[in-house]
């Protein structure tokens, strides 16, 4: 097999830019490839676009040969291209490749033989091989003779900083046995350890196994933190009480609904295939009900304590604290904050909104700034509601400061006060 030295990446993302860094640690020359000509300036300029890379990261590679560039043609000479550009989904939840499909058709005419492709995007099962396959095959090439392809899922974990993207493992298939040997000859060198799958169809059904898992058990407890809401049983202390079962459990913990790039959006990857082959997918579909409707819970749950208090909430005013779907990110996309906040307004409530990593947000084309989280905003505010717990929280000044505290994610856990209530 010969040696495949030059790579590039294409899409220099929250997943491309992490993967550029580790390639190019592991020896080899990068070209690093984004359409958006201010994301490569900044890159060229030593800053970095990404959370969890550091600038003086980013400008030590490029002062070291990493190339980060608009041009695709830059690619001609390369062995090997990892494609990691976005997978969202359609308005009518429906799979979304044209950003795969764009990238494949640009670089379809430019790739030389012998080079391996590996598609890191988010898929629905056989789209590799299907979609991606037919794009290099419509411009004469054979796949597993003149272009080896194979699927490797993204893993990482944005704000994980246990994991880091070479520490997770590495899970890829190829569209033929060759491509996958090929692709693991790619990746060997830049992972502590690859876990070889038997195809690429395989590979794209582990990723959307994983976050379904979570969807779909996320969805379960949220359902039984509402239960146990009627019950007036505290969802968490049974979590933690099950929990001490040293077999057949794992603990999932409810929240004001689901966020992020993935867990939202990979099932119905999932669930289409499948309603394509006439499967029902009876337990995505209701997770994903469930899920939906917990940021409509949480205001409900709000507007019952306020009227305990005494308080209209057309008459309240409310922070919100936390715009980002995870703690200690920036990445607002399918936040539940957004839809909390978008309910509170329905409600006619004044509403204010506090993340340190977020200094704006967009609710429905309006745009919101970050308060600062002061003494007096607390005493001001009629309730605080914790959506996303970043680590940077004072959640003792937060229970000291205001006057009813509506808790999302146990982040008071341990605090002790009256004022206090939990999801």
């Amino acid at each position: 097999m010969a040696e495949q030295t030059r790579v590039g990446v294409v899409g220099l993302g929250y997943v491309g830019l992490p993967l550029a860094l580790a390639m190019h640690d592991a020896g080899y020359d990068v070209v690093g490839v984004d359409v958006d000509a201010d994301t490569i300036e900044r890159l060229r300029s030593g800053e970095s676009t990404v959370n969890d890379v550091s600038d003086a990261r980013v400008a030590d590679a490029v002062k070291n040969g990493l190339v980060p560039t608009t041009d695709y043609d830059s690619l001609f000479d390369v062995d090997g291209i990892s494609i990691c550009v976005p997978t969202p989904l359609r308005k009518t939840d429906t799979p979304d490749l044209s950003f795969v499909i764009d990238a494949a058709e640009r670089l379809a005419p430019i790739v030389p033989n012998g080079c391996t492709v590996i598609l890191e995007s988010t898929v629905y099962p056989g789209a590799t091989k299907e979609a991606i396959g037919d794009v290099f095959a419509e411009n004469g090439a054979t796949i597993g003779e003149d272009i080896y392809l194979a699927f490797s899922p993204e893993r990482i974990d944005p704000g994980n900083e246990e994991y880091g993207p070479t520490d997770i493992p590495k899970v890829l298939g190829g569209v033929t046995p060759t491509c996958g040997d090929r692709a693991e000859a790619l990746y060997e060198p830049v992972f502590d350890e690859v876990v070889r799958v038997e195809s690429a169809t395989e590979a794209e059904l582990v990723k959307l196994l994983e976050n379904t898992f979570r969807a779909v058990n996320i969805g379960l407890i949220n359902e039984l933190a509402q239960i146990a809401h009627e019950l007036d049983v505290d969802i968490w202390n049974a979590i933690e009480a099950a929990e001490t079962k040293p077999f057949g459990f794992m603990p999932f913990y409810p929240g004001p609904g689901l966020g992020g790039h993935c867990i939202p959006i990979d099932p119905f990857y999932l669930s289409w295939k499948a309603n394509q082959q006439g499967v029902d997918t009876r337990f995505i579909d209701l997770a994903d009900t469930v899920n939906r409707e917990m940021p409509a819970h949480v205001v409900q749950r709000v507007v019952e304590r306020l009227n305990d208090r005494g308080v209209a909430m057309s008459n309240a005013t409310v922070l919100v604290i936390g715009g980002a779907y995870k703690p200690d990110v920036s990445d607002t996309r399918e936040s539940p904050s957004i839809d909390i906040i978008a309910q509170l307004e329905e409600w006619n409530a004044v509403v204010e909104y506090h993340d340190p990593h977020v200094p704006t947000l967009d609710v429905g084309g309006i745009e919101y700034e970050s308060v600062p989280l002061t003494t007096e905003l607390l005493e001001t505010v009629d309730c605080a509601v914790i959506v996303t717990d970043h680590s940077v929280l004072d959640i003792e000044a937060i229970v000291d400061g205001a006057p009813l505290v509506f808790d999302t994610r146990n982040a008071t856990n341990g605090l002790d006060s009256s004022n206090v209530v939990r999801l």
